[in-house]
Order: C-alpha cells, then sequence, then structure tokens
C-alpha cells in the first residue's frame, strides 16, 4: 500500500485538481457576468465618427440606432442587439466600418469610419456621384460637399445604386489622375478641374494660365505630367502665358503647342524637350 502511494504522481494530481478550481472559478464568473447582463441596463451612449469627411456625424448615427431599435439607454443589455445595430449601420454608403460594443460600465460605445471618395464625377447626363478610395460609387448629398476633385464633360458612366464599383477606363483613368497628382506640389494647387472633350480626351483645366492641357488617357502618367512641367518651367516664361490656346502631351515624347486659329509645333523646342525628358 505504501509503495502504490508512493508510485503516484502527485504534482500531477495537484495539477489535476487546480485545473478543476480554476474551471470551477471560471464557470462562476462566467455565471456572475450573465446574471449581471441580465439585470444590468445600458448607462449612455457613446458615439465616434471617425474620417476626414462629414457626410454624417454624431446626430445622424444616434438617430439611425433610434429609429431602428428605440431607445437603448435604459434599457438591460441582453435586450440590445449589438451585432445587428453594427449591420444596419455598415448599410449607410458612406459608412466603411462600424464597431458597437458594451463597456464594463453599461456605456455602448459606437465608432464608425467614413468613407474617404476621392473624385466628383458629373457625367454628361448632368448625374452626379463621388467616387471612394475603393473605386466605389458615393451618393451625393446635399448635407455636406467635400473638397475633392470634380470631373465632366464627356462622361457616359452613370450612377445606378450606392457602391457598385467604377466600370468605365475613362472613369478609371480620372482617379488615377486625381490620385498620382493629389500629394504633387505643382499639380496639386494647379489642377482646377479635370475635363473630358469630344475625342474623349483628359484634358486639365489649370489654376494659372487659360491653356487647353491635353493629356489624353492616364497611360504613361508620370511622363506626361514630367512634359507638361517642362512646358511650365522652359516654354511658358519665354513665349508668354497667351501665346498658346492648347498643350497637347498624349503622345510620347512630344510637347505640341497651338495657338489660337494657327496650328504648330515648334521642332527646336522638341529637341530640348528631349534632352530633358
Amino acid at each position: 500500500m505504501l509503495e502504490r502511494i508512493k508510485n503516484i504522481q502527485w504534482k500531477q494530481v495537484a495539477f489535476f485538481f487546480l485545473g478543476l478550481v480554476a474551471l470551477g472559478g471560471i464557470t462562476m464568473l462566467m455565471s456572475l457576468v450573465g446574471k449581471k447582463d441580465e439585470v444590468q441596463v445600458c448607462t449612455s451612449l457613446k458615439v465616434l465618427v471617425e474620417g476626414k469627411e462629414t457626410f454624417i456625424d454624431q446626430q445622424d448615427i444616434s438617430t439611425i440606432i433610434k429609429e431602428k431599435f428605440g431607445t437603448v439607454v435604459g434599457r438591460s443589455l441582453k435586450e440590445i442587439p449589438l451585432q445587428q445595430i453594427e449591420n444596419e449601420l455598415l448599410k449607410s454608403p458612406y459608412v466603411s466600418a462600424a464597431d458597437v460594443h458594451m463597456d464594463m460600465d453599461g456605456k455602448m460605445q459606437v465608432a464608425v469610419q467614413q468613407r474617404d471618395v476621392v473624385i466628383r464625377i458629373i457625367n454628361q447626363q448632368g448625374r452626379e456621384y463621388y467616387v471612394d478610395s475603393n473605386n466605389q460609387k458615393i451618393p451625393v448629398t446635399l448635407k455636406y460637399v467635400p473638397h475633392v476633385m470634380v470631373a465632366n464633360g464627356n462622361i457616359s458612366e452613370g450612377y445606378q445604386k450606392a457602391l457598385e464599383p467604377v466600370k468605365s477606363n475613362l472613369v478609371k483613368d480620372l482617379i488615377k489622375i486625381v490620385q498620382e497628382t493629389k500629394e504633387d506640389d505643382l499639380w496639386s494647387n494647379q489642377i482646377v478641374q479635370l475635363y473630358v472633350n469630344g475625342d474623349r480626351d483628359i484634358e486639365i483645366v489649370p489654376r494659372v494660365g487659360n491653356q487647353q492641357l491635353i493629356i489624353g488617357n492616364a497611360d504613361s502618367l508620370h511622363y506626361k505630367l514630367d512634359r507638361l512641367t517642362t512646358f511650365y518651367k522652359h516654354i511658358l516664361p519665354k513665349v508668354g502665358s497667351d501665346a498658346y490656346s492648347k498643350v497637347n502631351v498624349k503622345y510620347g515624347g512630344q510637347i505640341v503647342c497651338e495657338r489660337k486659329g494657327d496650328w504648330f509645333m515648334d521642332s527646336l523646342q522638341m529637341k530640348m524637350n528631349k534632352k530633358v525628358l
């Protein structure tokens, strides 16, 4: 008998009983938490709206929750459908993410992330919509007008429903131009608007000067912008801001300048451009 007792792995037995005690403690704690949730009520509602835009605000979020789920403050925690509230907030085309949870004091915490729009499109029928950073369409609202680039002209792609993806290469090119130029000191200030002309070429509407700056599409965009930079730095100071009505860089390695009523290419200038570019 004594030999059997000596052979018992007392350390393993101790770990076993400690595990039972821990399991019992966790079960008891979960039971207490469950009972607390049954009796504890929501003490307050805190809404945080994040993002640089202000399509929606704290009042909008609170209104959505109240209209769809009633007043939450004063209700027991078990009666508040947190996941359903999250799903409802995500139905808004201006919301990209939402998190709803209760803290230990019974406060309902709602955090909402707004979508980041990059361009406003006005198509040839006059239909307007925004496009966000994920190339999804966002409806225009009278409540808030974000400070983003506007593109109009001969754009056929319209708007059917919120969050539908951009389909046409033209609108994708317009977005690419905005993304390429927004961090550039020169072009972020110089570009006022984008316009699609009758040939479906994209034009830059400049802040300084009245020339039509034609870039065509967004292919080799970096090199096209480099050629336009050359025009502003090396050509414009020599000829003056009113010398040309059009400046076209859609063709590879070229800067084609056009006077009013007189089209020509400055071949001497082209040689300089090739050296510079």
